[in-house]
């Protein structure tokens, strides 16, 4: 494995690492606009995106969406969109980070009920995809390019 390291340092890759919850989701930390939070990794949801209480937690400039949000906790949830953040996953940062605000309380209430920490948000495949992602599960590291 440290072959693997030191080939994707060498690459350009940062490596942030990630724990397992109780629930077996992946947990990152991350800072979006300067300010830390709490994330599942989550490589099957399409956008990152928060709750509604991480437009003032996070400083997000909110505009209401059209789109419709669908996901474990249901479809046709009302939406809405922050662009332009600026997102620091470990040394790894992007400054034109764009999320969804949605309702997460049954993401965090499902996690609750396995006495499990509560969450920020979710860091989806729109992050992976952009950080041409790689995923060490046996290590509990994410490198991202």
């Amino acid at each position: 494995m440290e072959k693997l390291q030191a080939l994707l340092k060498k690459e350009g890759y940062k490596r942030i690492k990630f724990k397992i919850s109780k629930t077996q989701h992946l947990l990152i930390k991350a800072r979006i606009n300067g300010i830390a939070g709490n994330f599942i990794l989550d490589t099957g949801a399409s956008n990152s995106c928060v709750g509604f209480e991480g437009i003032n937690h996070f400083e997000l400039v909110a505009a209401d969406s059209e789109t419709r949000a669908a996901g474990a906790g249901g479809t046709g949830m009302l939406t809405q969109t922050s662009l332009k953040n600026n997102l620091k996953l470990g040394r790894w940062n992007t400054k034109t980070f764009g999320l969804v605000i949605f309702d997460m309380s049954h993401v965090n209430e499902a996690l609750r009920q396995y006495n499990a920490k509560p969450v920020h948000g979710i860091i989806g495949a729109d992050i992976l995809i952009k950080g041409k992602a790689i995923v060490d599960y046996h290590n509990f590291c994410l490198y991202l390019k």
